[in-house]
């Protein structure tokens, strides 16, 4: 793994907007603008390297759903946050029938320097981003720059086929509606959305755009419809499911959740079972049944226990994204358990390329791995202010 720098295209920006990275610019505090999609550098890997990394995602990806059985089994949603009791039991019900139910893709978050293991930060199973970025314009990137050469990305394709696969799943004679939040002032949520339209469509399925905001409850049928009055079969969406079971209609999502092909029911994807996957507690929760495991971080829920006096903690709020409400807790810092819920992971630094603090982005589309995207940030939290650049594999 090196970092390479290099002259951006003449015409970059443009060149990523047609390809659907609407937003390859960042508003920094102080209001100036400078590139989130980033090209005036880029990684390298050798071929063993990525083989070993694809290795080490599918196997962390089963590591984590073994801790979301276990979850299951002694009913230990209380350590996620879920203290609703009917939350609960449906989640559980999404987990006893996941081989009906459509997943389609997720996101592991890894320390690595291309000189050690690499350590699992976090999983991204329920709402990841940063997918246009990884599957298109990278790729593009690198037909324009270095032409013959490789990449890990397998995305696009793995998605169009995971659709093709799991079409028999869903409800038959309707559209799969594909929901984003109008809340995104970014754009990312909206063209994320909206490439992954663009796959299922690829694969032969109808699909219908439409926002969260924009979903509506008929209370004569019992139904969520869209704003054609259509019954809302199967639905997409990049809204997190703390917010789904929590906002106004939650208990409407409840009554209606399709965890067994019911009619007037509604199947959303991805499912209810991956809030057993989205969360930080599951850390610590795949900590505790596989101690010393090479590929990950020693993780509490209960507080950092020795971490403080030894190797330093990082405090991670249970649900949240983009690193909001992280801290970094430097060794010997005094023991200080916060308030909220939170997982206590042991600290890794991020690894530091030229003054560039990386985190690898790796993607499993249903259990196997699919591709890698990187972001760069200046400090040791990766944030909303957070740099995407391109790899090859030389």
């Amino acid at each position: 793994m090196r970092r390479h720098t290099i002259t951006p295209r003449p015409d970059w920006q443009a060149t990523v907007e047609e390809q659907g990275v609407i937003y390859p610019l960042t508003r920094y505090p102080d209001d100036s603008l400078r590139p989130y999609w980033d090209e005036s550098a880029y990684y390298s890997f050798s071929l063993p390297e990525v083989e070993a990394l694809e290795e080490v995602v599918e196997e962390l990806h089963g590591m984590c759903l073994a801790a979301a059985e276990h979850i299951v089994e002694r009913k230990r949603f209380a350590d996620l946050g879920i203290t609703d009791p009917r939350v609960a039991e449906k989640v559980a019900e999404s987990w006893h029938r996941r081989s009906e139910q459509p997943s389609i893709y997720g996101r592991f978050d890894l320390h690595y320097d291309g000189s050690g293991p690499a350590k699992l930060l976090e999983y991204n199973a329920d709402t990841p981003t940063s997918l246009v970025e990884a599957a298109s314009a990278q790729w593009f990137w690198m037909e324009d720059r270095f032409p013959g050469a490789d990449q890990w990305n397998s995305l696009h394709e793995r998605l169009v086929d995971a659709w093709k696969r799991q079409a028999a799943l869903l409800p038959p004679g309707a559209p799969v509606h594909f929901a984003h939040s109008a809340g995104d002032e970014l754009g990312e949520d909206l063209m994320t959305v909206a490439y992954l339209r663009e796959t299922a469509e690829q694969a032969g399925l109808e699909t219908e755009a439409i926002s969260m905001e924009d979903i509506g409850w008929d209370r004569l049928s019992g139904r969520f419809v869209d704003k054609r009055l259509r019954f809302i079969r199967s639905c997409f969406k990049l809204y997190p499911w703390e917010w789904l079971t929590t906002d106004r209609f939650g208990r409407n999502v409840m009554d209606t959740l399709d965890n067994g092909g019911s009619t007037g029911s509604t199947l959303w994807i991805e499912p209810a079972w991956k809030m057993l996957l989205s969360n930080k507690a599951l850390l610590a929760v795949a900590w505790e049944l596989d101690p010393g495991h090479p590929n990950l971080l020693p993780a509490y829920l209960d507080g950092p226990r020795d971490l403080a006096a030894t190797s330093g903690y990082v405090a991670k709020p249970l649900l949240g994204r983009e690193g909001a409400g992280i801290t970094v807790h430097e060794p010997g810092d005094p023991a200080t358990p916060r308030d909220e819920a939170c997982c206590y992971q042991e600290l890794a630094p991020l690894p530091d390329f030229d003054g560039n603090r990386v985190v690898l982005g790796a993607w499993v589309v249903e259990d196997e791995a699919a591709g890698l995207g990187i972001r760069e940030s200046s400090g040791l939290i990766t944030d909303a202010y957070a740099r995407f650049l391109p790899h090859v594999i030389l």
